[in-house]
């Protein structure tokens, strides 16, 4: 880890293809958020590189910012089914955000081995002094996983 990426690990009792459904899903990304910060998702399920889908967002959950709600584009920036995703955010904003969330799926004798990462390191300078970055805390990653064992886990 630097200090511009976290990655938390945790094992979850359930096979790589359904974690990877729910994390395909926007309904899903919505329902495992630990931050609160994800209201409600539009959009299909994600199938490849380059998909896209929107969240409903309320900054108000983090009370760091006065944003309130807004929405955001998920882009996929990486995608290996059952194994890896990974996305960023589109906004009408310049210079780009640049920051990447991502999950790693790997087999294990319990089920899934699962990696969740944020990284910011490719943020311009701008964002580097707005002192908003990291914005989800590794203990927001680590929840968000424990939902996740929590909604696949039979």
């Amino acid at each position: 880890m630097t200090e511009e990426r976290f990655e938390v690990q945790r094992q979850i009792a359930a096979a790589p293809a359904e974690i990877f459904g729910v994390l395909c899903s926007p309904d899903g990304h919505v329902a495992i958020d630990s931050s609160g910060m994800l209201q409600s998702a539009e959009g299909e399920d994600v199938t490849a590189v380059g998909d896209q889908f929107v969240v409903h967002m309320d900054r108000e959950s983090l009370n760091d910012m006065p944003l309130g709600k807004y929405d955001v584009t998920v882009v996929i920036t990486g995608f290996d089914q059952d194994a890896h995703l990974e996305w960023g955010i589109a906004a009408a904003i310049d210079p780009p955000i640049e920051h990447r969330y991502g999950y790693r799926l790997e087999p294990s004798d319990v089920g899934t081995l699962v990696t969740s990462y944020y990284d910011w390191s490719q943020i311009a300078q701008v964002y580097r002094e707005s002192g908003l970055f990291p914005v989800i805390p590794e203990a927001g990653l680590r929840a968000t996983l424990g939902i996740l064992a929590r909604t696949v886990e039979k």
